[in-house]
């Protein structure tokens, strides 16, 4: 269980919660001052100055790396291992998990039209659907599924 929690207890990101550990993450980010490295809206200074501008985005950066880095199990590392920046790391996780995948939307649908509540409550239950048929839409927008 201590192996699954990590940096502000995000669970590690699998090929089955992207959404959830991105929406972890962006608030973890936010909240340490590192978004913005990782966003995109801060770049690397082009050079040294007086205020050590390089310097303090060096160090920014490497922590956005590293709260990247110990939040992915194991084999998503390999994605990121040769990216430079945390925004590289970022967005290779933005193109991977969000094009259109056919094989990774069959899952889903397999996956929502097998579940059962069995010991889940009603809630649990309702939640694990609802997740199911966001990532469908997600994956695939022409099939939107909506609340009835």
């Amino acid at each position: 269980m201590g192996d699954l929690q990590v940096v502000g207890g995000i669970k590690k990101l699998n090929n089955n919660n992207y959404k959830t550990w991105e929406t972890c993450m962006k608030s973890y980010l936010k909240g340490q001052d590192l978004w913005e490295v990782v966003g995109g809206s801060e770049t690397t200074p082009p050079e040294e100055d007086v205020n050590g501008a390089l310097r303090k985005w060096k160090i920014k950066a490497g922590k956005a790396m590293f709260a990247l880095k110990t939040t992915i199990e194991e084999e998503m590392l390999e994605h990121i291992r040769d990216e430079n920046t945390p925004k590289e790391a970022w967005d290779t996780f933005v193109t991977l998990f969000s094009k259109k995948n056919d094989t990774r939307l069959q899952l889903l649908e397999n996956e929502l039209l097998s579940i059962s509540q069995r010991d889940m409550k009603i809630a649990q239950y309702f939640h694990k659907v609802k997740s199911i048929c966001r990532d469908i839409t997600e994956l695939d927008p022409q099939s939107v599924i909506v609340e009835a």
